[in-house]
């Protein structure tokens, strides 16, 4: 079965974030998942514009870069101009006057253009905006640090959007808590990929290499 594994680069070892970034490709990831933070929308900082510029200088794989901001139109063009065609830009709907602004703003580039739901949003509220973007990224943790709980609601907004997906084509993306047991339930429904954090791949005692295969290697 054939889906997407992205590496939360938020809980990557800093001090060592070359090494991270080439074990990684190495190992077999799809993307790096970038996760802005600006202490506004939600209550933490994360990784910054100079973080994904390096991430970006240092691979050809894509990136997938996550904006947790306020009014991310304000400085949109900062972020695209070191991007390239095929990484992905989500934005928060709940951040933005006009989302659907900042999303062209993305498609314009070049880029993928996606949203991020919280876990508190409603699909209802982002139907038209589901005929925009390309990527919906489902939250299934309230965004702003790593290791939270998975909240088991989020599933049922999960099957509301696996039924809309063919007719206004988008894929379903999951961040947060992910563990196989979620990827075994979900990958056969048609999510397309996963956000993988401190759950399942970071601060194990196995290689990079070894921890994805095993994943891929799932029996579902």
């Amino acid at each position: 079965m054939q889906f997407e594994l992205m590496a939360s680069m938020m809980c990557a070892d800093y001090g060592n974030l070359e090494r991270e970034v080439r074990e990684l490709a190495e190992g077999g990831i799809d993307s790096f998942h970038v996760d802005i933070m600006d202490g506004r929308y939600v209550p933490n900082f994360a990784m910054s514009l100079n973080d994904m510029r390096y991430i970006a200088g240092s691979t050809e794989k894509p990136l997938d870069v996550h904006l947790m901001i306020e009014h991310p139109n304000n400085r949109i063009h900062l972020f695209l101009e070191h991007l390239r065609e095929g990484d992905t830009v989500y934005i928060h709907p709940e951040a933005e006057y006009h989302p659907s602004t900042t999303l062209q703003s993305i498609i314009d580039a070049g880029l993928i253009p996606g949203i991020a739901i919280n876990p508190g949003t409603s699909v209802e509220t982002v139907m038209e905006m589901l005929r925009i973007v390309k990527k919906v990224l489902v939250m299934s943790v309230n965004p702003g640090n790593a290791g939270q709980m998975y909240l088991p609601y989020v599933g049922k907004k999960i099957t509301k959007l696996l039924a809309l997906k063919e007719d206004m084509d988008f894929e379903i993306y999951w961040d947060g808590a992910c563990s196989a047991d979620k990827i075994l339930e979900y990958a056969p429904k048609g999510v397309a990929g996963f956000v993988l954090g401190t759950t399942l791949l970071f601060g194990k005692q196995q290689a990079y290499k070894e921890t994805l295969q095993n994943i891929r290697e799932l029996r579902f």
